[in-house]
């Protein structure tokens, strides 16, 4: 008894069927693209969220804060945790860290119809590219300490109202923050902020003498044990320490997960009707090939052979469709997103992060509608009797 059905009898089977084999394939295309981009886009917001930090850099929040934005203590705490042992020196033996503040702000997106968005802006102390030795400036110059001089992130520039070098917009009114360079940080979430002077943000806004946050770089990853251990037995100032790639993946936590929840959510919707198309068309190869059908039976084929030959069909159908939907999402590579972080409730920019696992998993989720949607189908091909169908 035969027992397989050679493959390149599917494959004529489905170039014969060319309208109606396109129009199943773009169907899981569509898909295959919906899932592929969400599931692309959260990867990118993990991407730029916790490249902002390192496992060698150990930020230092309010004990019980979830973000910057809600912690404060007072700046003469600054030099308790730079005195850290494990923070590193520079060639004057001066400890590579500081304190920093972070307020939100309001401001108008340019191409809208009047919309605000939420802006962070961060005060940070002169030595800042000390310790973030990944941001640099890449037009205009920067800020002068002491100043109400300002730069603004790549991702953010040109996208506001003043957010141009040259341009400027007020923190509060007659409080005006001049622009004057652009940095980049390495595609991080920083570039999705701006840096003014730490004592200009603060007579701003009532702060004096207070941080949001203490920055301290390491002198290695195996060094942060021993500087948490001192910066939190110090319980008169009630801190604690965090990696800094540890603290920014937590806060890109809430915005992936509902990315990808809504894009599995729309792609379950769709992946139904995909599979009932998989399945019209099957039921309709079953029915117009029913004289196949019992020729193969005729001619010694098996059951299991007809049902894995028409499986395999359909499954041959969805992968096709599925490679046309994760090429067409590799374009998205190329698009730059913004949307708010639930977390921090700035508005951040974001590019499409496509990954080799991404574009596996999207395109076996598309074989799979196909086994799905043809399993009906190739059940009844397989109970066909060989001798009505010949007779039909």
């Amino acid at each position: 008894m035969l027992f397989m059905i050679p493959l390149s009898y599917n494959v004529r089977s489905l170039l014969v069927r060319k309208t109606t084999t396109v129009a199943t394939a773009l169907g899981i295309a569509l898909v295959v693209f919906v899932l592929a981009s969400s599931l692309m886009l959260a990867e990118g917001i993990k991407k730029t969220m916790v490249s902002a930090g390192s496992a060698s850099t150990g930020l230092v929040i309010r004990k019980g804060s979830d973000t910057e934005l809600s912690s404060g203590t007072e700046q003469k705490n600054v030099a308790l945790v730079l005195a850290a042992p494990g923070v590193k020196k520079d060639g004057e033996g001066t400890p590579i860290g500081g304190g920093e503040i972070v307020i939100v702000a309001a401001l108008d997106k340019l191409g809208t119809d009047g919309q605000v968005s939420n802006v962070q802006i961060r005060g940070v102390p002169g030595n800042v590219m000390k310790y973030r030795p990944n941001a640099r400036i890449v037009d205009g110059r920067p800020a002068q300490p002491g100043t109400n001089e300002a730069v603004v992130g790549a991702g953010l520039r040109g996208r506001f109202r003043g957010l141009d070098i040259g341009q400027s917009f007020d923190l509060r009114k007659n409080r005006p923050l001049n622009i004057v360079g652009v940095y980049e940080a390495g595609g991080s979430s920083f570039e999705s902020e701006v840096w003014a002077d730490i004592d200009t943000l603060r007579n701003a806004y009532g702060r004096e003498g207070l941080v949001s946050s203490i920055t301290a770089q390491l002198e290695s990853p195996s060094k942060f044990d021993a500087f948490r251990g001192a910066v939190e037995n110090d319980k008169q100032i009630g801190l604690e320490a965090q990696r800094e790639n540890a603290y920014y993946e937590k806060q890109s936590e809430g915005t992936s997960i509902f990315i990808t929840a809504l894009g599995t959510l729309v792609a379950v919707f769709f992946s139904i009707g995909a599979m009932i198309g998989a399945m019209i068309t099957m039921y309709a190869a079953v029915s117009q090939r029913s004289r196949e059908i019992g020729t193969l039976r005729a001619l010694g084929f098996s059951k299991f052979a007809v049902l894995f030959s028409f499986l395999f069909e359909a499954f041959l159908l969805a992968v096709v469709g599925g490679l046309v939907g994760a090429v067409a999402s590799i374009g998205m590579s190329f698009v730059k997103f913004s949307m708010m972080n639930f977390t921090t409730w700035q508005e951040i920019s974001f590019n499409f992060e496509a990954t080799p696992g991404i574009l596996g998993s999207a395109i076996l989720f598309g074989g799979l509608m196909g086994v799905v949607g043809g399993f009906f189908p190739a059940v009844r091909a397989a109970q066909t009797n060989p001798i009505s169908a010949m007779r039909a």
